[in-house]
Parts: C-alpha cells; structure tokens; sequence
C-alpha cells in the first residue's frame, strides 16, 4: 500500500450511485493510484454497500482504498486506510479502532504544526490544501506553495496536496514535493473521466 500518484475522491454530488462504480473504474484505468470514498449523506447500508464494490475494484486493481472519515466503515469493508480530518476521530482513537496496519491520513489544512504531530503520533500520510479554490468546498482554509515546501523538507511520510488541482496547476504542486495530487471535479466533472485521469497522471511522468 502507498500514498503516491494521482489520487481521486468520489462525491455522490458529481456521480449517480449507478454510475459510482464505472466511474472508479475509468479513473484507475486512467492511471489513478489512490481511490478515496467520500460519502457524507447516505445512510450507513448503502455506503457499506458501496465502499465494498470499491474496494473489490481496487484490489483487482492492485489499487490504494482509503474511505473518507469513517474508522467502522473502513474495518467493516476491509479498506486499505482511512482519512480523517479535525472534525472526525482523535488519530490515536482511529488508530485503535483500524489497528496497526491500515493506513491512516490527515487532513492538516494548512496547519504544519498539526502534520507535525501527526506523523509523530503514527500518521501514514499527510494532507494539505486547500491549494487552489475549490467548488467543493469554498470556505476551506488557504496552503501555499511555500507551506508545502517547508513540510517536504520536514515530512517522513508522504505527502497529498487537495483543493481546486486541475491539469493546469498540478505540476506546481509536484515541483514543491507532493507526492500525491487528490482532485475531485478534475477527474469526476469530466466528460471523459479515463482521459482526464490519463492527463493528470502524466504529470508525475513529466
């Protein structure tokens, strides 16, 4: 397992819950590493449901699934990891509830005091953004570029860079040490979401 790559997230707002798993599909096909699902409103059945299609996918992929904030879920579907973000479960607490294997990620915003002790604390990898605006969450707190050249110089584990990340603006935040670029809109908005993956994956080829 390894946080590296072009790592997308799925919102139920972009993709119709018949559409879900094609869509993770076509995004792997096109060179996503990492899949990350990120369900908010649905009841807990029909994200078990769900998070476990994806994660089939992603072992025949040989892919990264990470499920977004929920500790149970992520053991009861036998994900790879979780992600958790300062609205969600205290790190050691997830830790206890996932144990020792499962990767654990954390949102740090824009906060290298809270990377910090993430990964002192046993955080798998770190997330900061957002970098750019983003539509899907307008109000997130702003990271620069210098914040994540700081963290590359500091961080034993890898690093993801989220918010607002297009093809046009990704390799910037590659030259300042992501490891990993998460988008959302860049790949589940597209018209092609296998090509807009492929276009995005080239980047950490360039």
């Amino acid at each position: 397992m390894t946080i590296r790559g072009l790592y997308v997230i799925t919102d139920p707002d972009l993709i119709p819950a018949h559409q879900l798993t094609n869509d993770v599909v076509q995004a792997i096909v096109g060179g996503a590493r990492v899949v990350q699902y990120r369900n908010k409103t649905a009841d807990y059945a029909i994200r078990l449901q769900q998070a476990r299609e994806i994660r089939k996918i992603c072992r025949e992929y040989k892919v990264t699934f990470i499920v977004n904030d929920d500790a149970e879920l992520t053991v009861d579907t036998d994900a790879d990891g979780v992600h958790i973000g300062d609205q969600d479960l205290a790190l050691r607490d997830a830790r206890r509830v996932v144990g020792p294997t499962r990767l654990i990620g954390v949102s740090c915003y824009n906060d290298l005091n809270r990377a910090r002790r993430s990964w002192e604390h046993g955080a798998d990898y770190v997330a900061f953004g957002s970098f750019y605006a983003s539509t899907t969450k307008p109000n997130a707190r702003h990271a620069t570029l210098a914040l994540l050249r700081r963290a590359r110089q500091e961080a034993p584990i890898p690093i993801v860079a989220i918010g607002g990340i297009t093809l046009e603006n990704g390799a910037s935040l590659l030259a300042a040490g992501a490891d990993a670029l998460a988008v959302i809109r860049a790949v589940f908005s597209a018209a092609d979401r296998r090509q807009a993956a492929e276009q995005l994956t080239k980047l950490f080829h360039e």
